[in-house]
């Protein structure tokens, strides 16, 4: 019998015991992504789970390499969802050898950590096999990660959790934040986030809200 990762809710993540950092989503890592992901899409998840984190609460880490020389600066729709975080600037490709990293997943006081980022088989998987090895357990994001190559993305996966690391996917993730639908401290923000962008769980949402539940369609109003 496999015995539940230490520090988790009996192998399951909340809102008070994990934290999120989102490696190097920058412009010129996404023009190298290719491992199959639509890049939209890969966009439209990363602002799912960013939305979910701060929705509920969940300390959040953003950090970039070579900004300035190579990879242009973190997509400016998670920028806004976070206006207040500075990116931790690195030259190294790895995470973990930044101190200014370290430190501020230390601060966290989280030994949970979910990890979103680019790519896949470099900045996601070194960061994490060298965090395993300090104890943390870590969460990868798969689909709101990517890689060079389906086979390079594949093969970071693998090698990840063959170190002990944990695959989930976007919604599940926010999900898992929710938990009981019996907490509704968070219910409305959550459906509004799903309808914007969980595809068609979201249209499933549009429509029972609509149609079962008469409420007026999920617009945002733009003045003219």
């Amino acid at each position: 019998m496999t015995k539940a990762l230490a520090n988790t809710d009996g192998g399951l993540l909340t809102k008070d015991n994990c934290a999120l950092a989102f490696i190097d989503l920058q412009p010129q890592m996404s023009f190298g992504a290719a491992s199959g992901i639509d890049r939209q899409l890969l966009v439209n998840n990363v602002l799912m789970l960013a939305k979910g984190a701060r929705e509920f609460g969940v300390p959040t880490i953003i950090t970039t390499v070579e900004t300035e020389s190579f990879s242009g600066p973190t997509w400016p729709q998670l920028l806004d969802i976070f206006p207040d975080q500075t990116p931790i600037e690195r030259t190294g490709m790895n995470s973990w050898d930044t101190q200014a990293f370290r430190d501020a997943i230390k601060a966290t006081g989280k030994k949970n950590i979910i990890l979103s980022g680019l790519w896949t088989e470099v900045c996601i998987t070194w960061p994490t096999l060298n965090m395993l090895a300090e104890g943390y357990n870590i969460f990868v994001v798969e689909d709101a990660c990517a890689g060079t190559s389906p086979a390079a993305h594949a093969a970071a996966l693998s090698r990840m959790v063959q170190a002990g690391a944990v695959r989930t996917t976007t919604i599940a993730t926010v999900l898992e934040f929710q938990r009981d639908w019996a907490h509704r401290e968070h219910y409305n923000a959550l459906m509004n986030l799903f309808r914007e962008h969980g595809g068609g769980y979201g249209m499933g949402i549009e429509y029972a809200y609509t149609m079962v539940h008469k409420e007026p369609p999920a617009r945002k109003h733009v003045k003219s």
